[in-house]
């Protein structure tokens, strides 16, 4: 299978691997959204019959590229282009005809915890590994369609706990909520999701396939335009708490 600068794939089988490789921590860029929405495709037309979403070896994804986004200002149409890469991957996840796994090595918040949240099955690192949506904490609101998707997960009420505060629960508390359905040590993650999809693979092709369509329904439509409002996310991205939040994290971490 073609590779390219930011996106690994290899096959194994019936089974396509896709991994994220841009370092450090995966930031999702715009190009690096595009690849991945590109890669899920380019699997489906080589007739993967299920498909590995992997990350780093620490982090499986830092979520969006906050320095990209800072960096392009007052410019809205680039934020909000930028924003809809993001949601474009998303969606190739969330309608993915094959089932997906998300093997986490790492942590995995904010984008990084979307992204895993539309996959079918979520393999977790064990250790000090943490994963959820902690917009909260930098200034921002998760979206509606972005809340239900936790919902769906962990239920309305611990979804509104973790959300409000933007807690972002370790390995062994994800499992204990549902938030991940796996854990295994963090060099064993992939083969734990190949593993996984082998299973599934055994079953009767299209019954499986269709009662997976019908089950996630949910998942394609939290994803629908009007459930994420992305004019009134960018308008909302000006705000001086917003940015103040933004820019407080990225000092926090060195950036």
């Amino acid at each position: 299978m073609p590779s390219s600068a930011l996106i690994e794939t290899t096959v194994h089988g019936d089974i396509h691997q896709i991994r994220m490789t841009r370092p450090p921590v995966n930031a999702l860029d715009p190009t690096l959204c595009a690849a991945l929405t590109t890669a899920l495709h380019a699997a489906i037309a080589a007739d993967a019959r299920g498909i590995v979403l992997a990350g780093g070896a620490k982090v499986f994804s830092a979520g969006l590229d906050v320095p990209y986004l800072l960096g392009l200002g007052e410019n809205q149409t680039a934020l909000a282009q930028a924003w809809e890469a993001f949601f474009e991957a998303a969606r190739a996840l969330a309608t993915c005809p094959v089932p997906v796994v998300a093997a986490m090595a790492g942590h995995a918040p904010a984008g990084g915890c979307v992204l895993a949240l539309c996959c079918d099955y979520r393999i977790f690192a064990e250790g000090p590994f943490r994963i959820g949506l902690n917009e909260t904490q930098v200034g921002l609101v998760a979206p509606e369609g972005i809340q239900a998707l936790l919902a769906r997960v962990v239920g309305p009420h611990r979804a509104e706990r973790l959300l409000v505060a933007g807690h972002m629960p370790e390995a062994p508390q994800a499992l204990a909520i549902g938030l991940v359905d796996e854990l295994a040590a963090a060099e064993e993650v992939e083969q734990r999701a190949r593993a996984w999809l082998g299973e599934l693979l055994q079953l009767p092709r299209e019954p499986m396939l269709e009662t997976r369509a019908i089950a996630r329904r949910d998942v394609v439509d939290a994803l629908a335009p009007e459930r994420i409002g992305l004019s009134g996310f960018i308008t909302a991205w000006s705000r001086p708490d917003t940015q103040a939040g933004l820019k407080a994290m990225l000092a926090r971490i060195g950036k």
